[in-house]
């Protein structure tokens, strides 16, 4: 078993709760220093009619409420699917440590796939990033979202 799999699991059972308002299904822990769960999240965007609305900001904006603090030094977020360029600026943004993602997204992906935006070194703070966890299923996923929709 990984040393992600837990964390994957809990954030695929988040991103199957965005289809209950027919959101895309993504989801996001953030786990703390010593690997505890602090916050979670799933797409938002249609249920709240919010563009911004993505798991990783949601769980981001949990966290940081939850430590009372922008500043997510030392925390892991864990999501199902590769961050978008906004997710990865929020990334950065946060401080977060390192960042762990289920399936690669080769349409939008910021971190691996298109551009790698939280390693960066022209930005002021890099993120360690851990791809490909319980990439199947994460991917099937969403896959299985879109095959419905058409």
């Amino acid at each position: 078993m990984s040393r992600w799999q837990l964390a994957i699991e809990a954030a695929l059972a988040e991103a199957r709760l965005a289809l209950a308002h027919g959101d895309v299904p993504i989801g996001a822990v953030i786990l703390d220093a010593s690997g505890q769960m602090l916050a979670t999240g799933h797409n938002e965007r249609e249920l709240h009619h919010d563009p911004t609305a993505h798991a990783e900001v949601v769980a981001i904006r949990r966290a940081a409420e939850q430590l009372g603090s922008w500043h997510l030094d030392g925390c892991t977020l864990v999501v199902t699917l590769e961050p978008c360029t906004m997710c990865a600026g929020a990334i950065v943004a946060s401080r977060l440590e390192r960042l762990v993602f289920g399936a690669y997204d080769p349409k939008a992906g910021a971190v691996a796939s298109l551009w790698d935006v939280v390693r960066d070194p022209r930005l002021n703070h890099r993120v360690e990033v851990v791809g490909g966890i319980a990439e199947d299923e994460c991917g099937q996923l969403i896959a299985d979202f879109f095959a419905e929709r058409r």
